[in-house]
C-alpha cells in the first residue's frame, strides 16, 4: 500500500461499481435464516435464565456446569448484535413494524435502542467511516481530555493500557460506547457535546423514538433481574457474565475494524477499514463478521458471500487491501498508541509519541510497531 500523502483515492461507490456485476445476484437477496438464528438466540437466552432460577436449588459442588451455558448465553449476545445489524442493513422483513420490534429484542441486551443504531451506525458511521465525523475512530490527541476520552484511553488496547484495565475493558467498552452517544443525543442533541468521539444530532422524531426504546429496554431489563430474583449468584452467572463475555467478544471485533487505519478525508474503504482472519467456526457463528472491509463496500451484502468479495478484493485491489490475522491485528493495537497526531499517525495520552497508523507491509508494521 501506498502513504496516504501518495494514494489515489477512491470511493465505496466506486469499488462496488467496479464488483458489483461479478457477483451473483443472489449474494444481495434478503435472507431469513439469519432472522431465525436471532429468534434462536434469543430462546437460548431465555432459556439460560429459566435454568438459573434453579440455581438456589442446586448443590454448591455443582454450579459450575452452569458456566458452559454462560459462555453459550456470551456467544449469543454477539449474535444478537451481529444478526441485528445485518437485519437494520437488509430489506429481510419488509414490515416496518416488525422490523421494529425483532430489531428492539436483537439489541436489547446491548443496550442500544435500534434507532439510535441506525443514526450512529449506518447514517453517520457507514458515510464517514474513519473520517473526522465519524463517531466510532478513535479520538484526536487535539480534543479535550474528557471523562469519555479518558475512559478510552484507559481500557482500548494500546502500548500503554495497564493489563487489568484492558481485561475490565473488554467486558464494558461497548456499554460505555452505547452510553457515550445516548447521552449526547438525548440531553443534548446540538452536535456540541465533547465527550463523545464525535457528536451528531438525530431528528426530535428519531430523538423521541430512542427514549421510548430505551425506555423499553430498561422495562426488559428489570424483568429479567426480577425473574432472577435478584439472586447474587443468578446475577452472576446468567445475567453479568454472559453480558460481560458477550461484549468482549462484540468489541474484539470492532477494535480491529478502523482504529489501526489512518484518518481519511475520501471514504475509501480499503484504506479506512481492515478485515481479519478468524477461525472459520467464529465466521459460521458471527455471520462472517471479520470480512469489514467486505460490509464496507456492500453494507447489504448477504454475510454468506463476504468471502467472495474478498477473494475479488484480493485479485483487484491487492495492493490497497487490508487483511491481518486477528492474531496479528491484536498485538498491532497493543504495540501502537490509540489516539490521532494526524490522519495518518497515532500518539499516546502525553502527546509525545509518534507511530505512522499504516500498514503498507503487515508483517514489518507489526516487527516496527513492537520495536517502538
Amino acid at each position: 500500500m501506498n502513504t496516504v500523502n501518495q494514494t489515489i483515492w477512491m470511493t465505496q461507490a466506486d469499488y462496488a461499481k467496479k464488483l458489483r456485476p461479478l457477483l451473483p445476484t443472489e449474494a444481495f437477496l434478503p435472507d431469513k435464516n439469519k432472522v431465525f438464528i436471532l429468534l434462536i438466540n434469543l430462546a437460548i437466552l431465555i432459556m439460560g435464565w429459566g435454568i438459573a432460577n434453579h440455581l438456589d436449588d442446586w448443590k454448591w459442588y455443582f454450579i459450575w456446569l452452569y458456566l458452559p451455558l454462560s459462555l453459550v448465553m456470551g456467544n449469543s449476545v454477539i449474535v444478537l448484535l451481529f444478526s441485528t445489524h445485518d437485519l437494520l442493513h437488509s430489506r429481510t422483513i419488509r414490515n416496518p413494524w416488525l422490523k421494529k420490534v425483532i430489531s428492539l429484542l436483537g439489541l436489547t441486551m446491548l443496550w442500544m435502542p435500534p434507532t439510535l443504531w441506525k443514526a450512529v451506525h449506518n447514517r453517520e458511521h457507514h458515510n464517514k467511516t474513519n473520517s473526522l465525523q465519524d463517531p466510532d475512530r478513535n479520538y484526536l490527541d487535539s480534543q479535550p481530555k474528557t471523562w469519555g476520552k479518558w475512559i478510552q484511553n484507559a481500557f482500548v488496547p494500546s502500548a500503554e493500557v495497564n493489563s487489568i484495565l484492558l481485561v475490565i475493558g473488554m467486558g464494558h467498552a461497548w456499554g460505555v460506547h452505547a452510553f457515550r452517544n445516548l447521552t449526547s443525543v438525548l440531553f443534548f442533541n446540538n452536535g456540541k457535546t465533547q465527550y463523545p468521539v464525535v457528536a451528531f444530532t438525530v431528528t426530535e422524531k428519531e430523538r423521541r423514538t430512542i427514549a421510548l426504546e430505551l425506555l423499553i429496554i430498561i422495562g426488559i431489563h428489570a424483568s429479567i433481574l426480577t425473574c432472577l430474583e435478584f439472586h447474587p449468584l443468578k446475577l452472576l452467572l446468567s445475567y453479568f457474565l454472559p453480558i460481560w463475555i458477550g461484549y468482549a467478544g462484540v468489541i474484539f471485533y470492532i477494535y480491529t475494524n478502523h482504529l489501526l487505519c489512518p484518518m481519511t478525508k475520501v471514504n475509501d474503504v480499503l484504506i479506512n477499514s481492515l478485515s481479519i482472519r478468524v477461525h472459520p467456526l467464529f465466521d459460521l457463528l458471527h455471520f462472517n463478521f471479520s470480512y469489514h472491509t467486505e460490509h464496507h463496500i456492500f453494507p447489504g451484502l448477504n454475510s454468506d458471500y463476504a468471502p467472495m468479495v474478498q477473494d475479488l478484493l484480493k485479485t483487484y485491489y491487492p495492493e490497497r487491501f487490508n487483511l491481518l490475522s486477528a492474531g496479528q491485528a491484536w498485538q498491532l493495537m497493543l504495540t501502537t498508541p490509540r489516539h490521532y497526531k494526524d490522519d495518518h499517525t497515532f500518539t499516546d495520552w502525553s502527546g509525545n509519541k509518534s507511530v505512522n497508523c499504516l500498514i503498507p507491509d503487515q508483517d514489518s508494521a507489526i516487527k516496527n510497531a513492537a520495536e517502538n
